[in-house]
């Protein structure tokens, strides 16, 4: 099991967006040093809880001060933007961190709808032409020819890598329901399912469907999944649980409608969940990860097993950047990755 990090760059509680886009350089820059595979980026629009609306940008930077980490988006929401574009945005990242990028794409808008049509007017009609935008990246990424006919064939993006030996980003297919499973395994590309959103409510049936129907291509031969998961690792379970708490209230407003920062530690001591939301949560906790590092990672490798997936990549948002901070390490520890 590959053990990975998608970072949303929260905002916090009475803290400006610019100082959540230091903490995700800072966190990529950690986990770079620790042994973590990958280190991916969402994004989202006219959020109050999340700064990441440009994850192509903040790449470049991640680029500049990692190593060995390989880095990506998960990801780009494809509708609001030309295939052509994008490739050539990635082709870029290749370059500067060859080997190292990965691109993952949605069809989700990462925003509710007039924030969607102020970015692309025609989004709601994009979001219908999904898979030929991936057909038209795939060929864009890798340097093939589009097919006969198309009206775009022989454009190319650059700047392509040494004819000696080229690569290009790894593009994945990201979902939180089975149609990113069918389109993924259409057309042979890995696959992460958003584990977090509802605590893995469909998450078995996706991922199934994604191996049942799975097509080799040039770039992957055999079905490779990974999920996304939410999951606090402390020193103690209680403080495990305190962070895990925060989610909880984060979760709860955003199902009240109001998208708020991460939450303070006082933000979440004053908040009251009504009954329904308190037997909501209490349902919703035993699939939820949380305690010390070895009982985090003996959950995860469970999940792995039962999910028949590859890769996890832990979704950890705390108001406190040394108890995220200690998360990731104590994790890390207890999964016995080899720090850089």
């Amino acid at each position: 099991m590959q053990l990975s990090v998608l970072d949303q760059s929260m905002i916090l509680s009475g803290q400006p967006g610019s100082a959540a886009i230091s903490q995700t350089v800072a966190t990529a820059k950690l986990c770079d040093a620790l042994g973590y595979h990958r280190f991916w980026l969402s994004e989202h629009h006219n959020s109050p809880s999340i700064a990441g609306t440009a994850p192509e940008v903040l790449l470049a930077a991640l680029a500049m001060v990692t190593t060995r980490i390989r880095l990506g988006a998960a990801g780009i929401m494809l509708p609001h933007y030309a295939s052509l574009k994008v490739a050539e945005q990635f082709r870029v990242l290749e370059a500067l961190a060859p080997g190292r990028i990965d691109l993952g794409v949605g069809r989700a808008p990462g925003a509710e709808m007039r924030t969607a049509f102020a970015l692309n007017p025609n989004a709601a009609e994009a979001a219908k032409y999904f898979p030929a935008q991936i057909r038209d990246l795939i060929a864009w990424v890798s340097g093939a020819d589009l097919p006969e006919g198309h009206p775009f064939r022989g454009i190319i993006a650059e700047p392509r890598g040494p004819i000696a030996a080229p690569a290009s980003p790894q593009i994945w297919v990201l979902g939180s329901s089975d149609y990113g499973a069918q389109v993924a395994a259409h057309f042979g590309l890995p696959y992460a399912f958003a584990y977090f959103f509802a605590d893995g409510m469909g998450a078995a049936e996706a991922l199934s469907l994604y191996r049942e129907n799975f097509k080799p291509s040039a770039t992957q031969a055999t079905p490779y999944a990974a999920i996304a998961v939410a999951a606090f690792a402390a020193d103690t379970p209680d403080q495990a649980e305190s962070m895990a708490l925060a989610r909880d209230v984060w979760r709860a407003e955003r199902e009240r409608g109001r998208f708020v920062p991460w939450p303070s530690p006082a933000d979440t001591a004053a908040f009251h969940f009504t009954p329904a939301e308190d037997a909501r949560r209490q349902a919703l906790r035993p699939r939820s990860i949380s305690g010390t590092g070895p009982h985090v990672v003996a959950r995860l490798q469970s999940l792995a097993a039962e999910l028949n997936c590859q890769e996890i990549a832990l979704v950890t948002a705390t108001y406190d950047p040394a108890a995220r901070r200690r998360s990731f390490e104590l994790i890390a520890q207890a999964a016995g990755l080899a720090p850089a």
